[in-house]
């Protein structure tokens, strides 16, 4: 029998794998089955619970594969009640705040100082956290260019000292609240900035972002400036603006899995067509470098692969669950031994790389032909399925399968099944699960794939809360490791500089 103790442990774990799940999946954004208002009100109430509840965990959460969206949440919401905490977790979840912010990317962080500021916070805690982000920031002209308002709001708020005269924070104070006091900045940034109110050479020299703005002023001809700003574009800038067809290979080859499969869903079915190798080959090779140390160690691996209409999205999210099947698919074919993989989609497609969402969503006949052995009679060793979970071909069917499949012909558990689902269920305020034995995990990016499985095997029952907190607690520790190692890297690369000065 079941002691209360144990209970509230079993309770404790479900409820901050149900709050992984949706800080892994959930941005607040409108899905395909639920509007953007219904998914602010789930994510508000989880945060809340889980905070109120068990803080220590809500903030070792940070260590996670959880989305910039939920981590910039979390950070707030730890910097807001920090007078609930005690001496020991503030300094732990200081550090841990810090490790990451540190890898936000900078535009969500100034957003999130923005929000620090207009909900009051200004203990000492919190202004020291900020102040020592913007001291680690390389090149503060580039911020106060790129992000201004942000740069700015985050000066006041902290009452970060610009001093006047000579210096690089000199100029950076003269930029954001003394703008035309210096007749020119030693900072090329700056400069560029100033020259571009009256020269037009001078725009190309800006951040493309900031850039746009003042070509727009100049009437400078699309095409024109496009051409000029292309060296000074990030890589996503490129495919935005489909500069990347001047070299494809260098620009898609070193392009994150789940964003390049984004973009390949983008391009019109004859375009995908006519650049076949050139796409398959770029997917591969970020498969690849996404397994990493992964690769060919997962056996024999058959998926079944969500391409049903659902998987179109939002229009906030467009064609975001679909290419994470697609992602998916390709990182499977890598960590499955050579030749041992077998991709499925509901629609009963070949060609993954012509792949679109249509149809409904036969999940249980997929799960069928995976869990059928392979060449010679074997069965696979793992079976991933990777869907939105709305079964409805016929509906239940693929949960019923997997209950008979378990309860029957597999009741040692020879073959792993494990279900990632890309989007989150507002009203269960879980991502929608598929059988109860089952193990289900949240994903936003292909990427993360592996650890996500490592994640899902807590939510199928047969570990206790005691292995999910020692597995938390060793995510925390290498997260704050890595940082640390970072943090000595950077100290050890100052004192070279010295020394080298010195002599």
């Amino acid at each position: 029998m079941r002691t209360p103790e144990n209970s509230a442990d079993l309770v404790a774990a479900e409820d901050v794998l149900l709050f992984a799940n949706a800080a892994i999946t959930a941005t607040g954004q409108r899905e395909f089955g639920s509007g953007a208002l219904d998914q602010r009100l789930s994510l508000d109430f989880l945060h809340a619970y889980i905070r109120v509840n068990y803080r220590h965990l809500y903030a070792a959460s940070l260590a996670l594969d959880i989305n910039d969206h939920n981590a910039a949440r979390i950070v707030l919401g730890l910097l807001w009640t920090a007078g609930e905490a005690s001496a020991e977790e503030r300094r732990t979840e200081g550090r841990l705040i810090a490790a990451r912010l540190a890898r936000l990317p900078p535009q969500r962080v100034y957003r999130l100082f923005g929000e620090v500021r207009r909900a009051g916070i200004n203990n000492r805690r919190t202004r020291a956290i900020m102040r020592d982000w913007l001291a680690a920031r390389p090149d503060p002209g580039h911020d106060a260019v790129k992000y201004r308002s942000g740069v700015k709001t985050a000066a006041r708020h902290v009452h970060l000292r610009c001093p006047q005269g000579a210096g690089p924070l000199a100029e950076v104070g003269a930029f954001l609240f003394r703008p035309g006091k210096l007749p020119r900045y030693e900072h090329p940034l700056l400069d560029a900035w100033r020259r571009a109110h009256y020269e037009q050479g001078a725009v190309a020299e800006l951040p493309f972002t900031v850039a746009e703005g003042f070509a727009a002023r100049h009437g400078m001809k699309r095409e024109v400036f496009l051409k000029r700003a292309a060296p000074r574009m990030t890589r996503l800038e490129r495919l935005r603006t489909h500069a990347v067809a001047q070299r494809p290979d260098a620009d898609l080859a070193a392009m994150p899995l789940t964003r390049l499969a984004l973009y390949v869903l983008a391009l019109p079915f004859e375009q995908r067509a006519a650049r076949r190798t050139e796409l398959t080959g770029a997917l591969r090779a970020a498969a690849r470098r996404a397994a990493g140390g992964h690769a060919g160690s997962w056996g024999r691996v058959h998926a079944v692969l969500d391409d049903s209409f659902s998987s179109s999205g939002s229009g906030q999210k467009r064609r975001r669950p679909l290419a994470v099947a697609l992602a998916c698919h390709h990182l499977l074919e890598v960590l499955a031994a050579p030749g041992a993989y077998r991709g499925l989609w509901t629609s009963g497609r070949g060609d993954a790389l012509l792949v679109r969402p249509w149809g409904p969503t036969p999940l249980g006949m997929r799960v069928l032909d995976a869990l059928e052995p392979g060449p010679g009679g074997v069965a696979p060793d793992r079976v991933v399925i990777v869907s939105d979970g709305w079964d409805n071909a016929p509906a239940g069917l693929a949960g019923e399968v997997l209950r008979v499949w378990r309860a029957r012909l597999d009741p040692g558990r020879r073959t792993a099944v494990v279900h990632v689902n890309p989007v989150y269920d507002a009203d269960g305020f879980d991502v929608r699960r598929l059988a109860a034995g089952v193990p289900t995990a949240g994903i936003r990016d292909a990427e993360d794939l592996p650890a996500l499985v490592e994640i899902a095997r807590f939510a199928e029952g047969r570990t206790g809360s005691a292995e999910l907190h020692a597995y938390l607690d060793r995510r925390v520790a290498l997260f704050l490791g890595e940082r640390e190692t970072e943090k000595d890297t950077e100290m050890e690369t100052e004192n070279e500089t010295e020394k080298e000065a010195m002599s």
